[in-house]
């Protein structure tokens, strides 16, 4: 086939793939500013992400099942009624960080499912009273950080289901302003700090009925006075008043306790609040298990005195404050204790040695340079955080009696070196956190003790070896994050229950994984400072054994680890049961066929940084499972892979950051589950070449094209930087090469067409010509009705002028008186067209003299169809045929047969008259004495009678 047929014929091919599309469009699954995200289950809601995207109106094409819309950090200003018509799944809105000034009433009628809807951080200044029409089903509502300050009286009507309202960050002034919410069936939170309140009195509410509310913060508002005095929050079980009283003194008014019987939580942080008040306080508070307290200066032990009393309270968080440690004492009833941020450097001994009863202590980010010698003597203790401090050693006296603690943190710290005692007494450990701090060696502090430990984050050290037996007492260790310049290959044997197992190592590191018959998750770090190492390849044996191994990630930071590809075989060839692999930065090139055959189960893998330009699509054959697949920065060029690849579970394909240019739309046909497909920071091409994909793109209803509507041009040079969809397919379909194809085929056809009709249907189309041309002087003939000028017009061919000179004229004329009219004789000068239809209209009779001459005459031709015509019009017998030769009927034309089948009995031959010529010229004179009926031709037998 020549290329100009093939490229034509490729292209009604894409044609016809595209058809469907182009006479059926449908919704586009790629949205224009928005993301799905990604779910392995395709049953799980969906979730759209359209933040940070500079949005000024809603999206129009939001799929319509969606559950969860993000539309904050964009430039929204108004709310439409219409832009949420169709959504009626949606259950979770955010419009967080917008400059959202007004919503229409109504725009969330449609909105019935709806149970969170966030609008912080916008303009909104009045909340009217069908502006949550609709929201039937709403329980959580975010208005925080706008300009509210106006609620009208029926704005909080139709949220029969709402439980948490934020008001924070307004200018509401009156405590009537949240009497619509506090009516509210089902309401439980309510948060109006950082408002222009100046107090708050039940007496000013008016209700109906008490109201179920159970947290409430009116903190950083100006408050003068607090005053409970009606029993209306007879549910309330936590107050946040940090940060009131600011104006002035806040006043503490509530005369009966039994107001505040249910209070377990109170938040006092930096209250502006006097002695004598928090007297009042605490006497007002039975029931008060959990208390926050701030204070702009020195927290003395007076006011933690005060709070002590209180018999029920079990947690004390004293963080961000200047606290006086060793006025701690009298809380010794206390379960939690938290003393964060509070600038100390030291917990003198005493200060909280009096809390047998302590689980939880936190002094993160303060400045302790060793355990707080108090930490001996908390028997009960579980929880210890020591992270972001300046410890630089930890002593075997640190914990000794600290049996019962589960979790013990002391990330960022300057712990350089362990001993051997230090966990010894910890038999309930399960956490333990020493990540970003200096250690170089483990003293064998994990060899014994421990026993329970089940999490350990070693993670930002410098240990400079792993020795044998360092971890061989933590027999229950399921997750170790450490790293290493050196792992001695014994070095993890007794964590037989070991599941995951993250190591920073440098690209030389050598080990067997043979002593962890357990581990299904496994992360290996890999350095390579310079370009010059490789990896040993004696390192592919650590993972021969690693059967139950479920997840297998490496990643190299710095240069290229370089992998050897066919190693790679032989490090997965134990792994029968994995599901996810990831190798970021790891290989040089492709991985060899067969690869991958011991891994059948394999769903996820992840090849990052690799060149994959020479991938054989085998690889996949053995994965038949694989749903995820990430092959981003891997140089590739094409999608043909993929064609002879068929991954049919294939959902999730990640190939932005390679060097696509042109897409062959019909690549999808070989991935019919897949759903998400990110293909951004490609060098496409934005010609005809890619207009399948494009339409692929818009038109395609199960795959999203992440990101699709900002892929950019990079070439053609006109067309770079322009947006891939926004490139005119229509141009596409006038191809030029097209075109010139179907005009060719079309001039092939004709000329066939024209010789076939030359061939067998000359005749009948020059008759038809004729036929017409006749008819059409008939009628205005018959309307001038004209006399006959002639008694016979004579058709004859010039060969045979010396016969009609020499025999008929003699006879005919000077004998028998016809008047005949001869066309070298009588034509008038002019189109000989015109003489012989006039001649033969204006004689009675057409006598046409035939012979093999005026058969082979064009001329001759036309006058005798010229009178057949008027013979079959006229129905009358105006023909009459002399042969001056015996002529056989296949040389006879269709028009003379014609002739003969209609007058069989018209018409008169020379040849046969012989020496009878008197008979032969007497029937001519009866045929031209006979009337004009067709019928009338009894004078006449034929040839027989001549």
């Amino acid at each position: 086939m020549p290329p100009g047929g093939r490229s034509s014929l490729c292209f009604i091919l894409r044609l016809l793939v595209l058809l469907p599309f182009l006479l059926q469009p449908s919704l586009a699954y790629s949205l224009k500013n928005c993301t799905i995200d990604y779910s392995d289950d395709p049953l799980d809601d969906v979730f759209v992400d359209c933040s940070s995207r500079e949005l000024v109106i809603v999206p129009d094409d939001l799929p319509r099942h969606v559950t969860s819309v993000k539309l904050f950090h964009n430039l929204l200003k108004k709310i439409h009624r219409k832009d949420f018509g169709s959504l009626s799944k949606l259950r979770s809105l955010n419009l967080q960080d917008n400059y959202i000034t007004h919503v229409d009433d109504g725009s969330f009628i449609h909105l019935g499912a709806l149970t969170t809807l966030d609008i912080r951080s916008n303009r909104l200044t009045n909340l009217t009273a069908n502006l949550f029409q609709g929201l039937s089903n709403l329980t959580v509502l975010v208005l925080s950080t706008n300009h509210i300050k106006f609620i009208h009286t029926s704005a909080f009507q139709f949220l029969s289901s709402l439980q948490t309202v934020m008001l924070g960050f307004n200018n509401l002034q009156q405590i009537t302003d949240i009497q619509p919410i506090l009516q509210l069936p089902h309401l439980q939170e309510l948060s109006i700090s950082y408002n222009l309140f100046t107090s708050f009195e039940t007496k000013d509410l008016q209700l109906s009925k008490s109201s179920g509310l159970k947290v409430l913060d009116v903190s950083y508002n100006k408050l003068k006075k607090f005053s409970i005095t009606t029993p209306i929050f007879p549910h309330l079980q936590s107050i946040d008043l940090s940060r009131c009283g600011q104006a002035g003194v806040l006043k503490w008014d509530i005369p009966d306790k039994s107001l505040l019987r249910n209070i377990t939580h109170l938040y006092l942080g930096h209250t502006l609040i006097p002695y004598d008040e928090i007297q009042q306080v605490q006497q007002s508070l039975d029931s008060l298990m959990h208390l926050r307290l701030g204070y702009k200066k020195l927290i003395n032990k007076r006011l933690l005195d005060t709070f002590c009393k209180i018999p029920t309270l079990r947690k004390l968080d004293l963080s961000s404050n200047k606290v006086a440690s060793k006025k701690l004492v009298s809380c010794s009833q206390l379960s939690e204790l938290d003393l964060s941020d509070t600038h100390m450097t030291e917990l003198p001994k005493g200060s909280i040695r009096s809390m047998k009863r302590l689980r939880s202590l936190n002094v993160e980010h303060n400045f302790y340079h060793n355990v707080p010698h108090d930490v001996r003597s908390l028997s009960s203790l579980e929880i210890l955080n020591l992270n972001d401090n300046l410890i630089s050693e930890l002593s075997c006296d640190d914990f000794i009696n600290t049996t019962r603690l589960i979790e013990l943190h002391l990330k960022t710290n300057r712990i350089a070196k362990l001993v051997k005692c230090v966990f010894e007494k910890l038999n309930e450990l399960k956490v333990l956190d020493l990540s970003h701090n200096m250690l170089q060696t483990f003293g064998n502090s994990f060899k014994t003790g421990a026993l329970k430990l089940e999490f350990l984050d070693m993670s930002e050290n410098s240990v400079q070896h792993l020795e044998k037996g360092d971890f061989q007492g933590l027999i229950s260790l399921k997750y170790l994050n450490v790293v290493s310049d050196d792992i001695d290959n014994t070095a993890f044997k007794g964590l037989n229950n070991l599941e995951t197992l993250v190591i920073h190592v440098p690209l030389s590191f050598k080990y067997n994984f043979t002593d962890l018959p357990k581990l299904e998750n496994l992360t290996i770090y890999l350095s390579n400072v310079s370009s010059l190492k490789s990896l040993n390849t004696n390192s592919v044996e650590a993972f021969f054994n690693l059967k139950s191994l479920k997840s297998f990630t490496m990643i190299c930071s710095g240069h290229l680890c370089g992998f050897d590809c066919d190693k790679l075989t032989q490090t997965l060839r134990g792994m029968n049961h994995l599901e996810d692999f990831t190798a970021d930065n790891i290989y040089s090139s492709a991985a060899q066929v067969g690869t991958l055959r011991f891994n059948v189960h394999l769903k996820r893998l992840t090849i990052r940084q690799t060149d994959l330009s020479e991938l054989d699509p085998e690889l996949f054959h053995p994965i038949p499972n694989l749903e995820v697949l990430d092959f981003s920065s891997c140089k590739l060029k094409s999608l043909d892979f993929l064609v002879k690849a068929r991954p049919s579970a294939l959902r999730f394909l990640n190939l932005s950051n390679n060097e696509l240019t042109v897409i062959n739309e019909t690549v999808f046909q070989s991935l019919p589950a897949l759903t998400y497909l990110d293909l951004d920071n490609n060098p496409f091409t934005c010609d005809c070449s890619n207009a399948g994909f494009i339409q692929w793109v818009i038109g395609n209803n199960q795959t999203q094209v992440v990101n699709a509507h900002q892929y950019t041009c990079s070439s053609p040079g006109a067309e770079q930087g322009r947006k891939l969809l926004d490139f005119d397919v229509q141009s596409c379909w006038m191809d030029v090469g097209f075109l010139c194809f179907i005009s060719s085929t079309c001039l092939v056809v004709l000329a066939l067409l024209s010789s076939f009709i030359y061939h067998f249907l000359r005749w009948q189309l020059s008759y038809g010509f004729y036929f017409f041309q006749a008819f059409l002087y008939d009628s205005r003939k018959k309307k001038k009705g004209t006399p006959h000028q002639f008694d016979a017009f004579v058709s004859y061919n010039v060969h045979d002028e010396a016969w009609v000179y020499r025999e008929m004229l003699p006879v005919l004329e000077e004998e028998q008186g016809w008047r005949l009219c001869l066309h070298h004789r009588d034509f008038q000068p002019g189109e000989p067209m015109e003489n012989i239809t006039d001649t033969i209209y204006s004689s009675r009779k057409t006598i046409c003299v035939i012979s093999q001459h005026f058969l082979q005459s064009e001329w001759c031709s036309r006058e005798i169809q010229m009178a057949s015509f008027r013979l079959f019009d006229e129905q009358k017998d105006v023909l009459i045929l002399l042969f001056l030769e015996e002529i056989p009927d296949q040389q006879m034309s269709p028009y003379y047969r014609m002739r003969k089948l209609v007058k069989r009995r018209t018409y008169l031959s020379w040849p046969q008259a012989g020496q009878h010529t008197g008979v032969f010229w007497q029937n001519v004179r009866r045929a031209l004495d006979t009337g004009d009926d067709p019928t009338d031709n009894n004078l006449l037998t034929g040839p027989a009678q001549c």
